[in-house]
């Protein structure tokens, strides 16, 4: 679902960009250490529609989630950002290193945005190859 209203934004000359969340910190740490950060934030912010998947799949570490601070924090009321995770958002805090730091990120993500819940078997799942 998130990448067909990636597709109709984009088809409406919106900039977007998907990316798998771990693939991000990782790209994050990166431009931290290559002295580039500040230039990548700003690239992050320019993305009209930012898709992140597999949010909050793990755990994070302090850094990675003072990382998604920063992040939700230059893209709050500037773009717009999809999170496709397999957890309801009163899980998230679970995953977020520190409940001030949890709280500061989901308050920025989840008072300004629409909840959708899919329910029932994984797509991938049915649409696999039968045994």
């Amino acid at each position: 679902m998130a990448c067909a209203l990636g597709t109709a934004a984009s088809r409406r000359f919106y900039t977007v960009r998907y990316i798998r969340l771990p693939d991000l910190l990782v790209e994050i740490s990166v431009a931290r250490a290559n002295g580039t950060y500040r230039d990548y934030m700003k690239k992050l912010k320019k993305e009209k529609l930012l898709i992140l998947d597999e949010w909050l799949l793990y755990p994070l570490k302090e850094t990675e989630t003072r990382d998604v601070l920063e992040l939700v924090e230059v893209r709050n009321k500037v773009s717009f950002a999809i999170f496709c995770s397999q957890y309801n958002t009163s899980e998230w805090y679970e995953n977020l290193y520190d409940p001030t730091l949890a709280d500061a990120i989901c308050d920025r993500i989840m008072y300004n945005a629409y909840t959708i819940q899919i329910e029932g078997e994984s797509m991938r799942k049915r649409k696999a190859i039968p045994e």
